[in-house]
């Protein structure tokens, strides 16, 4: 498939999904959304500073709050990946709490998150997110146990404390959450 015929696709799955990136009456609006999103994929494919490394999960509580977080962790973004993550996500724009680019992350909302992950959750809450644990494609919140583990560990919590969001709607945010890059899920290791 060449690249506008993936573009026109990204396109079609922004229009049904109901959500462009940007709105606006100008006519060309659809082709500026689309050209955001390109950039934007060029621009965190290229010049990501996240890693894996214990090291840099332990740095992120000294960094400052209006840093942000970006790039994959594990292996190259795919923009096919990056599309359907991004516009899957942004049924949940009302949630402050959840990222709305998992290659994109505010270190402010990370920390906070990242706090979470220790929290104790009742019975039931903890069901919600064993269930979550067991069926997210990374089998948790992503494929090693790296800084992005701890802070959607925690955002799971969180919803789950805060929004009553079940072990499903978990699983659903993890998915769409995968930050290792590539075209899908990663075994654990």
């Amino acid at each position: 498939m060449n690249k506008q015929t993936f573009f026109a696709i990204v396109l079609a799955v922004l229009f049904v999904g109901g959500s462009l990136l940007y709105s606006s009456s100008d006519k060309n609006e659809p082709l500026r959304a689309n050209d955001a999103l390109a950039a934007k994929f060029e621009r965190l494919s290229k010049n990501g500073n996240s890693s894996c490394s214990g090291a840099f999960t332990q740095s992120i509580d000294g960094m400052p709050d209006t840093s942000r977080l970006q790039g994959s962790c594990c292996s190259p973004m795919d923009m096919h990946r990056y599309a359907e993550q991004v516009t899957g996500l942004a049924k949940y724009k009302n949630i402050p709490e959840i990222p709305s680019d998992p290659y994109d992350i505010d270190t402010g909302l990370a920390k906070k998150l990242k706090a979470y992950y220790d929290s104790e959750l009742a019975q039931k809450q903890q069901e919600a997110y064993d269930y979550a644990m067991a069926n997210a494609n990374e089998k948790g919140p992503c494929c090693c146990k790296c800084w992005r583990w701890y802070v959607y560990g925690g955002l799971g919590k969180l919803l789950i404390q805060k929004y009553n969001f079940t072990g499903e709607q978990v699983t659903e945010i993890w998915n769409l959450s995968d930050g290792c890059g590539g075209a899908g899920d990663h075994a654990s290791h």
